[in-house]
């Protein structure tokens, strides 16, 4: 099994920045794709950015150019850097990451989700 544990979020101005953080602890052999996806109250879960283990990242069109996604294989972390926040950022964000653990079972794991609210 594979823990994934969210931190950072929390209310900023518009135009403003944070960094949200992903631990995974557990059995784990490998660490796949890790990504971060938002829910805003009344919409659907979406994509925000993705980042494989080598290092190759995709970003949802409305965060290009604002947000960055890193991780830390080492560490099994990855990490949103999210500057020039909107209000239309404001959601729920779940890490999310594919893992295989020391049985090399597969599976997809989701953190229990972070705050973020861009407000003034």
């Amino acid at each position: 099994q594979v823990q994934l544990v969210e931190s950072g979020g929390g209310l900023v101005q518009p135009g403003g920045s944070l960094t949200l953080s992903c631990a995974a602890s557990g059995r784990i052999f490998k660490m796949n794709t890790m990504g971060w996806y938002r829910q805003a109250p009344g919409k659907e879960r979406e994509l925000v950015a993705t980042i494989t283990s080598g290092g190759t990242t995709n970003y949802a069109d409305s965060v290009k150019g604002r947000f960055t996604i890193s991780r830390d294989n080492a560490k099994n972390t990855v990490n949103l850097q999210m500057n020039s926040l909107k209000p239309e950022d404001t959601a729920v964000y779940y890490c999310n990451a594919e893992a295989i653990d020391i049985l090399f079972y597969y599976a997809t794991y989701w953190g229990q989700g972070t705050q973020v609210t861009v407000s003034s």
